[in-house]
């Protein structure tokens, strides 16, 4: 059975388009992430499965509800945590714990026991005012909230934006032990390396979807050869990198320059010899495709 089924979902804010014909299925269990940059349509999406937005066209069902028509009987169900920190800041971290379970008609007591991995490393934190928290706290605190009236499905948009390496790690090994005891998990994230810990992803840029496949899958869809250059004078690489004749895709990546080539064969060596040439001296090696670089190929063809 299917968690969620959106079917050509569209969206508009006057001229600007959110989101078009949007269409995807998610199944019990799943860990399914939304992969894209800001202003892709993510949080717009995310807002008409949580209930909070309608769409302009098409239909969505989370777990077996109509989001429009039945907002009030799925709100029960889901768990939804916003990009931008919505707690009360001014009520402490049990406070706001409390708050959430309250209005979901239970009590912390009663469904401690999912929140206990989460929740037990702020409790020493338990009377600070929750705007007093640090990012990774905060985090830990509103996935409580999400959490407490023990949602069926939970939806998470862009959780570990502007919080450290280290409780991004955190964060994710926790929807790890989540999803293992059940919960279909939907999250978005403009993290390309983040793709790989979900069952499936979907790229969106521009309000559509790009392709929806397992992580794998993608990165194995990359159609030509690609190289790694890394160079000590980079601006001078990248100049002649775009000028090669047979340039297909070249950009930055990291302390590298990645390097598509329009032919279905090509050599890193003829491609040092090209550098040679040009005056820049330059390691060059072939690679696997990463998500990121299907993303910018994706993109390439949607311009």
């Amino acid at each position: 059975m299917s968690a969620v089924v959106v079917t050509g979902v569209s969206k508009r804010y006057g001229t600007v388009r959110a989101l078009e014909d949007v269409s995807f299925t998610i199944g019990e269990g799943e860990l399914f992430g939304f992969i894209g940059p800001d202003g892709a349509g993510k949080t717009s999406l995310f807002r008409i499965l949580s209930t909070l937005l309608e769409p302009d066209s098409g239909e969505a069902f989370v777990d077996g509800l109509h989001v429009v028509r039945e907002y009030r009987a799925l709100r029960t169900r889901l768990g939804y945590m916003p990009g931008r920190f919505s707690l009360y800041p001014d009520l402490s971290v049990e406070e706001n714990l409390e708050f959430f379970a309250t209005i979901f008609g239970t009590t912390v007591r009663e469904n401690y026991d999912l929140v206990r991995d989460i929740y037990g490393q702020l409790e020493p934190f338990r009377t600070r005012r929750a705007g007093a928290l640090s990012g990774g706290m905060k985090q830990k605190l509103a996935l409580s909230c999400a959490l407490i009236h023990r949602p069926r499905i939970l939806l998470l948009d862009e959780p570990t934006t502007g919080v450290d390496a280290v409780s991004r790690r955190e964060f994710w090994s926790i929807l790890a032990r989540l999803q293992a005891e059940g919960l279909t998990i939907v999250v978005s994230t403009p993290y390309m390396d983040e793709a790989g810990r979900c069952d499936r992803v979907a790229l969106i840029q521009g309000g559509r979807l790009m392709e929806v496949d397992r992580p794998e899958a993608i990165a194995r869809s990359y159609p030509k050869p690609l190289m790694a250059v890394r160079a000590s004078d980079r601006l001078a690489a990248l100049r002649a990198l775009r000028n090669h004749p047979e340039a297909h895709a070249v950009y930055t990546f990291g302390g590298e320059i990645h390097f598509t080539d329009r032919r279905p064969v090509a050599e890193p060596a003829e491609l040092k010899v090209y550098l040679a040439r040009a005056g820049v001296d330059g390691e060059v090696r072939s690679i696997a495709a990463g998500i990121e670089d299907v993303f910018m190929e994706r993109m390439g063809r949607h311009d």
